[in-house]
């Protein structure tokens, strides 16, 4: 038995009864007490962070009373309920609804559906449950059935008793996700979008050069797909937050990734203001130039002025009532959202430090707020109606290059603690905890990302809406979406506040529920999902994934099967995007010189021997070049170089049988370093690495057009 760092176990509790009630009650609240590692090894959770999950799930467990009378009022819940809140079915499969009624009472339910069209009675089944006593009250429950060939959408259950009229929401899902469309091979780059400029940039990529990439990708050398990084919204202020992977926000996009020059009123602007305009380009070009680190905050000031003054031009009618068009239709999330920019800006971000007036987006002094501050809310609103438009541009012109997919974009794990979402709905989020994983190939020490994770009751008493309309947003303006840490559908590491990453618990959320809705929308967007299935991941999970149509993630470094042995490509998973490398991983010009292990062992992120480590990175190399000279995709009898490599282990990965595979475009650059080192803050300059090829030299996307190397790797994958 391996035990947790904090000490006391569950299973090693004194007291026998309380030991039973923790364990009855972790179960029941869906709290993993013992979990199996990357490595198949049993490790079981401390007492103390069990506890410590559970509070964070608003149920007390101090001592044996207390959780008995959690434990009990957690059984009582649905009780309560004439119905649940949602039932998530599937069109192929036959479901069933509870109903709670007083005891000897009846009532009738029917499907009220999403057209509006009311279906007919639904027929109760066989249900014999005893009756239970709430409140006073002896409460009975019956069973409804769902039919099958439903149609797809969000419909409502309806029950008439002698209580009343009760709703429940019912969500009629596909059985699967249609395969990808794709020319052949389907194949396409993956690129972190910030770090590949142009000539028209302003220090950063943007959404221009993501519409020049997906035409050059897909009408010159064939692409099916570009998948970007996440591109949710930082915070309006500076210093902004640098990770992709920690926005203020998922629902909307980041300001900083439009094109200023490409908006319809910049052309009408006055000749002073395009003066300036081009000075605050130049400026924001200058900071980093084209081969340091990049700088967030000097492209987003520069940018923010600029745009100030595009926004200030007046808007023709039909302009502007596409904008207010799109304002409604957006509800109000943005509404929210624009609402907490203009206050960040006013207040500072950290939304810790507001008024408790306005600490929520519910508090009592919000409405004023929205009043005072109406024109920086517009601004931030209209932000994001430029942004739609440029995506959507980006979109169409994947599918005018030929590209069966188009853009796929990236789906975060969670959200900045201080940020837009948390304040929008504060109820939706645990407190106290903060989401990471155990350690794992990735950081032997496990990882922290200090999001707070979404409460998977809460989530379901709400129907899973800000689920679905998070879904809906992100493949908006796409053809696919890929799941960061897709395990989060099924499970996520729970770590209580001031403990290290290594103590915290798995907590459970209802997986065909959520992967459910995901195929829905994904059905109804003609959208790829696919998920980031790597790390401390159950066998189940990837089953699961191919049996609802998702694809799971490869990656060449990690096909390695019993004693160690690569897993011949022929063998990998055919329901998956399959890849060398990851963001999270250098290069693989990096990963074969040990990239990953010096960076490592100079931050002490290594557990084990240095010299080890270089060790087994050597004989890992070296396994990589015999396995790819025996089957032929690699000269033999003389020494490869570094780019030979790259390119056999491509075709290696063409030989796959994955539905897709993605070639990382710092690899068809030349690059050598990592955009991320897992586990680390100000440690590694985290996504703050410019494109370069293996000399140092800047790659922009013009340059990337005339080199050698993305044509090799797209040959070596296509042919």
């Amino acid at each position: 038995m391996v035990r947790s760092t904090t000490g006391l176990l569950v299973s090693d509790l004194a007291d026998a009864e309380y030991r039973t009630v923790l364990l009855d009650l972790a179960e029941r609240a869906g709290v993993a007490t013992g979990y199996r590692d990357q490595g198949g090894r049993q490790r079981d959770i401390s007492a103390e962070v069990v506890r410590d999950v559970l509070t964070a799930l608003d149920l007390a467990c101090d001592d044996v009373e207390s959780a008995r009378a959690s434990l009990t009022e957690l059984g009582m819940r649905d009780w309560r309920r004439t119905v649940p809140s949602v039932v998530v079915a599937r069109a192929d499969r036959t479901a069933a609804c509870w109903v709670h009624v007083a005891h000897g009472t009846g009532f009738r339910a029917h499907i009220e559906f999403e057209t509006g069209e009311i279906g007919p009675d639904l027929e109760h089944l066989d249900h014999n449950v005893a009756p239970v006593e709430v409140d006073g009250v002896l409460v009975g429950e019956a069973q409804v059935a769902i039919p099958t060939e439903l149609p797809l959408g969000w419909h409502r259950i309806i029950v008439a008793s002698v209580e009343g009229r009760h709703e429940c929401v019912l969500v009629v899902t596909p059985p699967r996700i249609p395969p990808p469309r794709v020319r052949g091979r389907g194949w396409g780059f993956a690129t972190q979008l910030y770090s590949i400029r142009s000539a028209g940039s302003w220090g950063l990529g943007d959404l221009s050069d993501l519409a020049q990439l997906v035409r050059w990708s897909g009408g010159e050398l064939g692409a099916d797909h570009l998948i970007v990084n996440p591109l949710h919204a930082a915070e309006p202020t500076v210093p902004r937050t640098g990770s992709p992977y920690l926005p203020t926000t998922r629902r909307f996009v980041d300001p900083a990734y439009l094109r200023v020059e490409a908006i319809e009123e910049y052309r009408g602007l006055a000749p002073s203001d395009l003066a300036e305009i081009a000075r605050l380009a130049r400026d924001a070009r200058s900071v980093s130039g084209l081969t340091g680190l990049l700088d967030r905050d000097a492209t987003w000031l520069a940018k923010r002025a600029a745009l100030e003054i595009v926004f200030a031009r007046p808007r023709t009618p039909t302009r502007q009532q596409d904008y207010a068009e799109f304002v409604v239709a957006q509800g109000e999330w943005l509404g929210s959202f624009a609402t907490w920019c203009a206050l960040a800006e006013e207040l500072g971000p950290d939304t810790a430090r507001w008024p408790p007036e306005l600490a929520s987006a519910r508090g009592a002094g919000v409405s004023g707020a929205r009043r005072r501050l109406a024109l920086r809310i517009d601004f931030h609103s209209w932000l994001q109606w430029q942004l739609d438009q440029q995506l959507a541009a980006a979109q169409i012109g994947a599918g005018e290059s030929g590209q069966t997919i188009g853009v796929i974009h990236d789906l975060a794990v969670g959200v900045h603690p201080s940020g837009a979402d948390v304040w929008a709905l504060p109820e939706l989020f645990a407190r106290g905890v903060s989401v990471g994983c155990p350690p794992d190939g990735y950081n032997q020490q496990g990882q922290d990302w200090s999001q707070p994770p979404w409460r998977p009751d809460v989530l379901e008493e709400q129907a899973y809406e800000p689920y679905r309309d998070l879904v809906r947003a992100a493949l908006r303006n796409a053809g696919g979406l890929r799941i960061d840490h897709i395990l989060g559908l099924f499970r996520l590491w729970w770590i209580p506040r001031g403990r290290p990453a290594v103590d915290g618990t798995y907590v459970r959320y209802d997986h065909d529920a959520l992967l459910g809705i995901l195929a829905l929308e994904a059905v109804r967007a003609q959208a790829v999902i696919i998920g980031e299935d790597l790390g401390t991941v159950a066998p189940e999970v990837a089953e699961t994934l191919t049996e609802r149509g998702l694809l799971g993630t490869t990656v060449l470094w990690f096909e390695r099967c019993g004693a160690g042995r690569i897993n011949p490509p022929e063998a990998w998973r055919a329901s998956s995007l399959a890849a060398v490398t990851v963001h999270d991983l250098p290069p693989s010009l990096g990963y074969l010189a040990a990239e990953h292990v010096r960076v490592r062992a100079e931050l002490g992120l290594l557990q084990g021997d240095v010299d080890d480590e270089y060790a087994a990175a050597a004989a890992e190399r070296s396994a990589w070049v015999k396995f790819a000279q025996e089957r032929g995709v690699l000269a033999t009898g003389v020494e490869p170089t570094d780019a030979d490599i790259v390119v056999a282990l491509h075709r290696i990965l063409g030989s796959s049988n994955a539905q897709l595979v993605a070639i990382a475009l710092a690899d068809a650059a030349g690059e050598r370093r990592a955009q991320n080192q897992p586990g680390t803050h100000l440690e590694y300059p985290n996504w703050r690495i410019p494109l370069l090829d293996a000399d140092g030299e800047p790659v922009t996307v013009e340059r990337l057009r005339r080199l050698e190397l993305p044509r090799r790797l797209v040959a070596a994958v296509t042919g």
